[in-house]
């Protein structure tokens, strides 16, 4: 019985880490990401900018970054208040003015021969019933959709590809998620880091010492 609870042990223990290794290496997407401003921070938007109607007064942002989902996908960079971006453009009678903060992403998040512009603010005066995508549509022109209505670019950028699918070196890469290794750099082949090897060799050596001292007690009971 020793033996085996050993040897499951250890089986579960190699199990952790190669799940490890298979989430480090995931596969994320090259996509412009919608957001809500709530107070001080960016909440993931929960409806598609062709169909989210927002307020007078509302601050909305755009992020184009490399990323698996919502839980890890990049904010908006910079302070974006209503009242700094909109500061110069006055209400008016029949319409609703909404704050948009635009980061185009970093140059490690660019697609392959493109440079990302500088992050923007801007304010649209639209209509009452006016939805994001036209209040985008009227101050950063021009928007590229694909045929499913997805938003590929803004004011031309990037100007190919729509919510490509990346690979997990990229992916990392493009986020700054690379292990860092003993020397303190990150690793930049986009496997996994010296220190998860390091622990499969180690949990290698415990799972032998269990099993080795499993078959002890055996001996020493048969003796």
């Amino acid at each position: 019985m020793t033996r085996r609870c050993a040897a499951l042990v250890l089986a579960a223990l190699l199990l952790s880490l190669t799940g490890t290794v298979q989430s480090a290496q995931a596969a994320g997407y090259r996509y412009w990401s919608f957001w809500d401003r709530s107070g001080d921070g960016w909440t993931y938007a929960t409806q598609g900018p062709s169909t989210a109607r927002p307020a007078d007064g509302d601050v909305q942002g755009f992020r184009f970054a490399v990323s698996a989902d919502s839980q890890d996908a990049s904010q908006p960079r910079g302070a974006a208040s209503f009242a700094t971006i909109c500061a110069k453009t006055p209400a008016r009678d029949g319409t609703k003015r909404v704050a948009l903060a635009i980061d185009f992403g970093t140059t490690a998040d660019a697609p392959s021969g493109e440079t990302p512009p500088s992050p923007r603010t801007a304010c649209a005066r639209v209509s009452p019933d006016a939805t994001t995508a036209e209040a985008l549509a009227s101050v950063a022109k021009p928007l590229r959709y694909d045929t499913n209505a997805l938003l590929c670019a803004i004011a031309g950028y990037p100007e190919t590809g729509c919510g490509e699918q990346v690979s997990g070196q990229a992916s990392e890469q493009a986020s700054g998620a690379e292990e860092p290794t003993s020397a303190g750099k990150p690793e930049k082949d986009g496997g996994p880091s010296v220190g998860l090897y390091a622990g499969v060799a180690a949990v290698a050596v415990l799972g032998a010492a269990a099993l080795w001292q499993a078959r002890r007690r055996g001996s020493r009971r048969d003796g």
